[in-house]
């Protein structure tokens, strides 16, 4: 929906008020014939005669009697030889009538009159422009409302409400690949400028793309969404979109996982025990321990037809964390002693597990420097989260950004660039 409806026309037509003909000067007496017939098309005057009539239909308007208010206007609107103030002046006042009436139609041509008279200001004309599209788009003539949308923005370009209102035209019209094209334009204009782009460019981004079938577009208002205005919804629907693109790896299960965890999008227990039987494998057995623990925490574990398995699990990851601890170092001697960097790899992240993320960070670059790994770009993607894990956000970003393939890991490097 657009970010806030643009003025309705009544609304304006209060706000502008109707001038009575008390208030419009006459002409000044000491006029030449030549100079009143000169300027006469440019003052703001009306004929003497219309005085009494005008002051009825006043008082009409007052009682809200419409349509004999309406009736005695025609009257004067039939007159021959009308000033060109004169019309502006019967259109203003059969917007009146119209606003009385709900009769947004009418309402919509007065301001139209209006609009095109000399006797409106500038300003005026601008608001009038942004009630008409707003009046046209409220009635859902969504081509109407389009057309002073446009003319609205070829004066005033900036004007964010009517932005959004040019896009939100163009998709309730069901053109959704012009509504597609124009946000996008948008939203990159916020991004080129610093500014971050309102959540409903973004959520209209993904509605147009999706109907569109455009999965991959699409999967990009998510990111963009998660990098500014993250929810567990929305982390979560774009991860469940990751692990089912083609070409993600399941060796990649375990980062996934991750994301899944820290962005709180775990759905049940099998997940929980899911990802803690592949840390154990990994040889992770604290990460284990915590997920294990969270699970508990949460109510996901000691309850359901699984839960014969949940305590095992919890005994087997308390142990195996147990005895790691007591490790570590010679773990670390025999990672630094192997030929390849693997090992320092994988014992640097398990430091991180355990919160050494100083001596963590240092083993996984001595290992990424040693080489002879089968898969350097995960290892890059660790290093980044552990980057992140310890703070470091600045350099965090810049080792993730790094990471290539397409197994999967390009877009969880990319994630976690997004993690606050």
């Amino acid at each position: 929906m657009i970010k806030k409806s643009p003025i309705a026309l009544a609304a304006l037509l209060v706000a502008l008020g109707t001038a009575s003909i008390a208030t419009i000067p006459a002409v000044a007496q000491a006029q030449t014939a030549d100079t009143a017939e000169k300027d006469k098309a440019k003052l703001e005057v009306i004929r003497n005669e219309w005085s009494k009539p005008y002051t009825e239909i006043q008082k009409l308007i007052g009682d809200k009697q419409y349509a004999p208010a309406l009736e005695k206007l025609a009257a004067l609107e039939a007159s021959e030889k009308k000033t060109a103030y004169e019309i502006f002046f019967i259109s203003r006042t059969k917007a009146a009538i119209a606003s009385g009436m709900g009769d947004n139609v009418l309402l919509a041509k007065c301001f139209e009159e209006m609009i095109g008279s000399e006797f409106l200001p500038a300003a005026d004309k601008l608001r009038f422009m942004e009630a008409m599209a707003g009046t046209f788009y409220n009635l859902k003539q969504y081509g109407d409302a389009q057309i002073w949308t446009k003319r609205y923005l070829q004066v005033n370009p900036a004007n964010v409400v009517m932005q959004d209102l040019l896009v939100q035209n163009y998709y309730l019209a069901d053109d959704f690949t012009t509504a597609l094209k124009e946000v996008k334009a948008q939203i990159a204009v916020d991004e080129q400028a610093g500014r971050i782009p309102d959540e409903k460019r973004l959520r209209l981004m993904h509605g147009a793309s999706m109907k569109l079938k455009d999965i991959n577009t699409s999967t990009q208002a998510l990111e963009l969404l998660v990098k500014y205005h993250p929810t567990k919804e929305y982390w979560a629907d774009l991860m469940y979109r990751l692990i089912s693109k083609p070409g993600f790896t399941d060796r990649m299960r375990m980062d996934w996982y991750r994301l899944m965890f820290a962005t709180e999008n775990l759905e049940d227990d099998t997940q929980y025990m899911e990802m803690a039987e592949t840390a154990l494998l990994a040889g992770l057995p604290l990460e284990a321990k915590n997920v294990v623990e969270a699970a508990y925490k949460g109510g996901y574990f000691g309850k359901g037809k699984n839960v014969a398995k949940h305590k095992p699990l919890q005994d087997k990851a308390n142990k195996q964390a147990a005895d790691d601890a007591k490790t570590l170092d010679a773990g670390e001697t025999a990672a630094k002693a192997a030929k390849t960097g693997l090992g320092m790899v994988n014992m640097g992240y398990n430091f991180v597990t355990y919160g050494q993320y100083e001596r963590g960070i240092a083993l996984i670059e001595a290992g990424l420097a040693k080489g002879g790994l089968k898969n350097p770009e995960e290892a890059k993607l660790h290093l980044g989260i552990a980057y992140h894990k310890a703070g470091n956000k600045a350099k965090a970003v810049e080792v993730l950004k790094t990471v290539q393939g397409n197994d999967g890991a390009v877009e969880l490097a990319r994630y976690w660039t997004y993690m606050k």
